[in-house]
C-alpha cells in the first residue's frame, strides 16, 4: 500500500491476526476513500468478521496498523470510534428500554443535539418502517425490527466510517431498498461505507470497490468493474474458490 491520500477515511495496512494454530488474518492491506462503498465478501471462515471486528476495535491485531481518518485504532481508539459506527450481524441491543429510549442513549453518546436527533430518528424510522414502533420495548422486537433499530442508530451521528457485518439480514424488501439508499446518500456527503455481505449480487450492484478474501489473504481487490469484468461478482467468486481447490490450496486453515 502506497502513501495514504488526503481522503482516505480507513487504511488497514498489513494487519495479521493469529487464534492458536490458525491465521485468521494474513498480511491484509487495503484502503476506502471518502464516498466510497466498499464491499468485503469471502467464505464462512474466511477473516471477514476477525477484521471488521479489528478495525472497530473490538480485537486487537497481532500486527499491522489501521487507520480511520489518520488516527490509530490501536493507539487512539476512542478517536476513531468517535468517528465510527458500526453494525454487527446480530446485534445485541438492551431489552428493557424502548426504541426511542435506545436511540436517545446513542445519540447523547455520540453529542447529537436534540433538534438534530429528532429530525434524523424521525426521517430514518420513516423510511425503514419503525415509525410506530419506538415506543414499544426492544424486547417485543423481531429480529428485523432490531436490525433497523440499530441501523437507526448508526446513522444517527453522520458516521465518517460506517462499518457492517451482514447489514441486510433480516430485513424485508423495503427496507433494503432504502438502507441502499441511506447508504449511497451517506457516502455521497463524504464518509466510507465498509461493508461485507454473503449477497453478491448487491455487493456487485451497490459497491464501488470490493474485495475478495479466502483464508485470511486478499485474493482480488479493485473497483468491482475491474474485479467483476464480464462476468458477475458471484462467477468470479466462485471460479476462484474452485481454482484454488484445485491447485491444492496451501497453508490458510479455518479463519474466523
Amino acid at each position: 500500500m502506497g502513501t495514504l491520500t488526503t481522503n482516505t477515511i480507513l487504511a488497514i495496512k498489513n494487519v495479521s491476526k493469529t487464534f492458536g494454530k490458525k491465521r485468521a488474518l494474513d498480511d491484509v492491506s487495503l484502503e476506502v476513500s471518502a464516498g466510497c462503498i466498499f464491499g468485503f465478501v469471502g467464505p464462512n471462515g474466511a477473516g471477514k468478521t476477525t477484521l471488521i471486528r479489528s478495525i472497530v476495535g473490538v480485537s486487537r491485531p497481532d500486527s499491522g496498523d489501521i487507520r480511520i481518518a489518520g488516527q490509530s485504532v490501536i493507539t487512539d481508539a476512542i478517536a476513531c470510534k468517535r468517528v465510527t459506527a458500526y453494525v454487527p450481524d446480530n446485534p445485541d441491543v438492551y431489552e428493557f428500554l424502548t426504541g426511542i429510549q435506545y436511540l436517545n442513549y446513542i445519540a447523547d453518546i455520540f453529542g447529537v443535539d436534540s433538534a438534530t436527533r429528532a429530525e434524523r430518528i424521525a426521517t430514518y424510522a420513516k423510511r425503514l418502517g419503525l415509525e410506530g414502533d419506538l415506543d414499544e420495548l426492544i424486547s417485543a422486537y423481531s429480529h428485523g425490527m432490531r436490525q433497523k433499530l440499530v441501523l437507526i442508530g448508526a446513522f444517527l451521528h453522520e458516521p465518517l466510517l460506517l462499518v457492517l457485518d451482514e447489514p441486510f439480514v433480516g430485513l424485508d424488501p423495503e427496507a433494503s431498498f432504502h438502507m441502499k439508499e441511506m447508504l449511497r446518500e451517506l457516502a455521497s456527503r463524504g464518509s466510507a461505507v465498509f461493508f461485507s455481505s454473503h449477497v453478491l449480487e448487491v455487493v456487485e450492484k451497490l459497491c464501488d470497490q470490493v474485495a475478495i478474501i479466502r483464508a485470511g489473504r486478499i485474493q482480488a481487490m479493485g473497483a468491482t468493474e475491474q474485479v467483476v469484468g464480464d462476468e458477475s461478482l458471484e462467477e468470479v467468486f466462485l471460479d476462484m474458490v474452485a481454482q484454488e481447490r484445485e491447485s491444492g490450496e496451501q497453508g490458510g486453515g479455518d479463519a474466523r
